[in-house]
């Protein structure tokens, strides 16, 4: 076997190991917050708006990678939850910008801290130093996995 193909198994192996632990992960996450809580989509988008700031609906469309109709629903369920707020941009008037409420921070500090908690939880009494170790050294190629995509 050659070396490029080898390459490609790994490749392959590592991408299938990612996709089902990250899908599992994220899954067992998403079970502990309240039935009736936010989709995984509004939590991005307001992520995005917390971290980023302000954003025009078509710009976050193109950042989630979603077609304009689809995230006009999810700003609409937001901003009739109170979690977002239409203004005019400042620079063109013509322009509307979304910001994240007060009570969008909360909720996402909120659902941030729960997340946090339970990780750590884990990580501290299910793992040995070396092992953290190894997996915070993992984080900027996840980090660099995840622009990427």
């Amino acid at each position: 076997m050659g070396e490029g193909t080898e390459a490609t198994d790994d490749a392959a192996r590592a991408a299938n190991g990612l996709r089902l632990a990250v899908g599992r992960i994220a899954r067992r996450l998403r079970q502990q917050h309240a039935v009736g809580d936010l989709a995984l989509s509004e939590v991005s988008v307001l992520s995005r708006l917390s971290q980023d700031g302000p954003e025009s609906p078509s710009v976050l469309a193109e950042l989630e990678r979603v077609r304009p109709q689809a995230m006009a629903n999810t700003l609409a369920v937001l901003e009739e939850r109170g979690l977002v707020r239409r203004r005019p941009d400042t620079a063109d008037g013509r322009r509307v910008v979304l910001t994240a409420t007060e009570e969008a921070e909360r909720v996402l500090l909120d659902r941030r801290s729960e997340s946090v908690q339970r990780l750590t939880t884990v990580l501290r009494e299910d793992f040995d130093e070396d092992e953290r170790g190894r997996l915070l050294a993992l984080l900027p190629l996840l980090e660099r996995l995840a622009e990427r995509l």
